[in-house]
């Protein structure tokens, strides 16, 4: 049995950025590794967001809590600082925002063809470390996809259809509602526990540990009397 870790997330969230990282960090050191399946999931931070606008980041974190730019220019810094200390790059200025819902989208397209992970690493590089604007740019989005390893004709294809994949979208919305995730990056494993956050790589390290122990039940094995097994079958003792 394998432990399924689900990841909600939305590509304009720095501290999924963080997050990816560091639970990342704490799944190489662990010992079963290759029995873990990690699939990342849809959230919208904000669905209002017109899909053909975009706009400064720093001026839009301002607007939305209530603060000078000069300190929403220092939150992003503080950001930077925990991205670099974890390997990150980071530009703490001159990044935008927009609609990311074509991104989730191609990221359930990418579920399909086996290289998600592939494609978030790619837009998460793309919005949080490189200076060209990522969103209300369809053509942005084909060059980062197929940088990636996707077919460019099947990427446009997606783009191309606003129906294509959308369902698939919402519905991971609509669940991330049932499971009580008011923000991202939110962490589920095998559905038996939630991590909210982008927390320490050590607190990722703990919850897998209780998933793989928690995966199927620990029978105590009582006796030692003669078994068969793959190598034959224990010799009675002799007098």
């Amino acid at each position: 049995m394998t432990v399924r870790v689900e990841i909600w997330t939305d590509i304009n969230c720095p501290f999924c950025y963080l997050g990816k990282q560091r639970f990342e960090q704490a799944l190489a050191d662990f010992p079963h590794r290759a029995e873990v399946e990690v699939v990342h999931r849809s959230f919208e931070l904000d669905p209002t967001l017109p899909a053909d606008e975009s706009g400064p980041v720093i001026a839009k974190i301002a607007r939305k809590y209530g603060i000078s730019e000069a300190q929403a220019a220092a939150n992003e810094r503080g950001i930077g600082a925990q991205a670099a200390a974890i390997g990150l790059p980071y530009l703490t200025e001159g990044r935008d925002y927009g609609n990311s819902f074509d991104m989730h989208r191609l990221l359930h397209f990418a579920l399909a063809e086996g290289k998600q992970d592939e494609l978030l690493d790619a837009l998460y590089r793309a919005n949080f470390a490189e200076e060209q604007s990522l969103f209300a740019d369809h053509e942005r989005l084909v060059r980062i996809a197929v940088a990636a390893g996707f077919d460019e004709s099947a990427v446009r294809a997606v783009l191309a259809d606003p129906h294509a994949y959308a369902d698939a979208v919402r519905a991971d919305e609509r669940e991330a509602a049932q499971l009580g995730a008011t923000g991202v990056p939110f962490f589920v494993f095998d559905r038996k526990y939630g991590v909210s956050g982008a927390q320490p790589s050590e607190m990722f390290t703990q919850v897998l540990d209780k998933a793989w122990a928690d995966r199927e039940p620990v029978i105590a094995t009582i006796g030692g009397a003669e078994v068969c097994g793959p190598d034959g079958c224990a010799l009675p003792a002799r007098d």
